[in-house]
């Protein structure tokens, strides 16, 4: 380990010093441990604890490991609780990912001295099935835990989709039951059951506070009804639409739950034309506001142009709109009509039909409008200022991409930047596409 203005240098022998007095020195340079006197020098055993561990918090895993073999002292450091509150483990197979897998070594380390003291733990996997198991492995060893946040991170699919379902929700379990303080679970793209749910919310009722499980297949309904009845603590939830139901809503609007801060919604679909998506009631979604007012709804939208039928067809309030996929003019038009309460809109693509209209609606009606971003779309340079004018200094985030838009008579895009900038009250550019 070295910093710019310290050198390590081994201690120098006076004539006539023994061997065994012999101790290796470091010379600390400008750096603030004392003058810059080349004979000024500390022995690295004799730092104080809190030093050294306000060091080791500053390394990498692997640097920290290597640091623990300096002397003693330093590897009592290393095993200080306080080290090993937080961990991520990668686990990959090395022919087919890019990750570097924590060594088996410490993987054994950990569970055997630092089980108990993990607080905070992901487990980041690849793409193989291998790597998934071996991470349901390392949870079934977790019997010491008190786990309060665990996430579980496929860098690609398919991972802890392809572990037998036996498997992951035994080695689950074992985390549930023994952690007993767990608030927040992320487990998105995983073979979660409505059983595993039930011994979750049977332990931890009490304590949690964020579950996301987007693409769990095998949760049902019923199952996320169970967490929203008892667990009354919940403030974030993300789910994907299947799940969604008017009884879930009403749930979490029940006077014994508390108010709910965020809703994540993800509607997927994978078989174009093959999925019926059904329609939430205005009801069911005026009662989730009026329990939980400052509520935010996000919704991430991966559909194509002819699965929109059941969206916004009347009054919804949503706060945070994503379109991965193109979106068309009529959809955006609906949004403008019926989401009072949008504060960001992203639209990744729309088509070749400038979306002035659509645009203006959306500045008129959604008072609560601060962030918006266009990507494969076209609006002309008049229309694109009447919105801006229209929203004002509200707009903290406008990312627009140049080729997004399209002079006309009135307006150049050296001149669109100035009018723009005038009526933000900051200076602002379009997004260029860069160019490698």
């Amino acid at each position: 380990m070295k910093r710019a203005g310290q050198k390590v240098v081994a201690g120098t022998e006076a004539p006539g010093t023994s061997q065994s007095s012999k101790k290796q020195k470091t010379s600390f340079r400008g750096s603030g441990f004392g003058e810059s006197d080349p004979c000024t020098s500390m022995d690295w055993g004799s730092l104080p604890h809190h030093v050294i561990l306000r060091v080791f918090q500053f390394l990498t895993l692997v640097d920290r490991a290597r640091a623990s073999s300096v002397c003693r002292r330093w590897n009592e450091v290393f095993h200080i609780p306080d080290l090993w509150r937080r961990f991520e483990f990668e686990l990959s197979q090395p022919a087919t990912s890019y990750l570097k897998s924590t060594h088996p070594d410490l993987i054994q380390q950990i569970i055997k001295r630092h089980a108990d003291h993990l607080q905070y733990v992901s487990f980041k996997v690849d793409s193989s099935t291998e790597s998934a198991e071996a991470a349901c492995d390392i949870l079934s060893q977790l019997v010491n835990c008190s786990i309060k946040t665990l996430g579980l991170i496929s860098t690609a699919k398919p991972s802890f989709m392809n572990v037998s379902k036996a498997h992951f929700a035994s080695a689950l379990t074992v985390v549930f039951v023994n952690s007993k303080s767990l608030s927040s679970i992320k487990i998105d793209d995983t073979p979660l059951d409505d059983p595993s749910l039930k011994v979750l919310v049977a332990n931890n009722s009490d304590t949690l506070k964020l579950l996301k499980m987007s693409s769990c297949p095998h949760v049902s309904p019923a199952g996320i009804l169970c967490v929203a009845d008892q667990c009354h603590g919940l403030k974030e939830l993300a789910l994907n639409y299947y799940i969604l139901s008017d009884e879930l809503l009403l749930a979490l609007s029940s006077e014994k739950h508390v108010d709910l801060e965020h809703l994540r919604i993800d509607v997927v679909s994978e078989n174009p034309g093959q999925v019926q998506f059904h329609t939430i009631k205005k009801q069911s979604w005026d009662a989730l506001v009026k329990h939980s007012p400052k509520v935010n709804i996000v919704m991430y939208f991966f559909l194509y142009e002819d699965e929109f039928d059941a969206f916004f067809r009347e009054e919804t309030p949503v706060t945070h709109l994503y379109f991965g996929r193109a979106v068309s003019k009529a959809m955006l038009g609906r949004i403008g009509m019926n989401c009072p309460r949008l504060i960001e809109l992203v639209v990744c693509a729309n088509g070749l039909q400038p979306l002035d209209d659509e645009l203006i609606q959306i500045a008129e009606r959604c008072k609560n409008l601060t962030a918006m971003g266009l990507g494969e779309c076209e609006v002309t340079c008049r229309g694109f200022i009447e919105f801006v004018k229209m929203c004002g200094g509200r707009l903290t985030q406008l990312s627009i991409m140049e080729e997004v838009l399209i002079p006309d008579s009135d307006y150049s895009l050296d001149r669109l930047h100035l009018e723009v900038s005038k009526h933000l009250g900051r200076m602002w550019f379009p997004d260029m596409m860069p160019t490698w």
